[in-house]
C-alpha cells in the first residue's frame, strides 16, 4: 500500500507551502521506520522556487540518528488508497516530521540519490521527480531514519519535496 509525505502540514484552504532550506545543510524532510516494519522506495522529488545563491545539492538518503523537526501529523501520512490503513511509520520530533532544527551526528548513511542545484537561473532544473523500477526500489531497514536534505550555502531557498513509499514486512 503506497504512501505519500510532503515536508509540511497537509493542505487545507491554501496551496501547499514551501519551506525555506537556510544556509547550511538541513532536512527537509525525515521519515522514521518502527521497530517492526521496513519501507521501499516508490519515487520521490522536489520543487525550488529559486535558484540558490550558490550551487548547491538536495539528497535523498538513510541515516542511523535522527534530526529534530517539526513533528508531523498522523494525517500527513496520506494513503493513496482511500480504503487503506494508516502508517506504522514513528510521528514526533525525532522521528517523522519536516524542517529540521538540529541534524544530529550521523555516523552511518545510504544515499539513494542527489541533486545538484546551479547558482545560475537556467543552469538547472528546480523540480526533480524520480521513480524507482520494482526491482531497484531502495529499502529502509526498521529502526532507521531517511531524509532529504538541502545544501544551499550563501542564499536559502524557498522548496516542496515529497516521497512516496509502501510499507514491507
Amino acid at each position: 500500500m503506497p504512501y505519500k509525505v510532503w515536508n509540511g502540514p497537509m493542505p487545507t484552504t491554501a496551496a501547499q507551502a514551501s519551506v525555506t532550506t537556510g544556509t547550511a545543510i538541513k532536512t527537509m524532510l525525515q521519515l522514521a521506520t518502527p521497530s517492526t516494519r521496513q519501507i521501499q522506495l516508490i519515487s520521490w522529488g522536489f520543487t525550488a522556487d529559486d535558484a540558490p545563491g550558490a550551487d548547491g545539492v538536495i539528497e535523498l538518503l538513510q541515516t542511523d540518528v535522527a534530526a529534530t523537526v517539526t513533528a508531523h501529523a498522523a494525517s500527513g501520512v496520506q494513503n493513496l488508497d482511500p480504503n487503506g490503513t494508516a502508517s506504522l511509520l514513528t510521528l514526533g520530533t525525532s522521528a517523522t516530521g519536516y524542517t529540521a532544527t538540529a541534524e544530529g551526528s550521523t555516523t552511518a548513511s545510504r544515499t539513494f540519490d542527489a541533486v545538484a542545484l546551479d547558482s545560475t537561473a537556467g543552469n538547472s532544473a528546480l523540480t526533480h521527480a524520480w521513480q524507482w523500477m520494482p526491482d531497484e526500489r531502495p529499502i529502509v531497514a526498521v529502526s532507521k531514519f531517511l531524509r532529504v536534505r538541502a545544501t544551499t550555502p550563501t542564499t536559502a531557498v524557498d522548496l516542496r519535496c515529497w516521497i512516496i513509499f509502501s510499507e514491507v514486512g
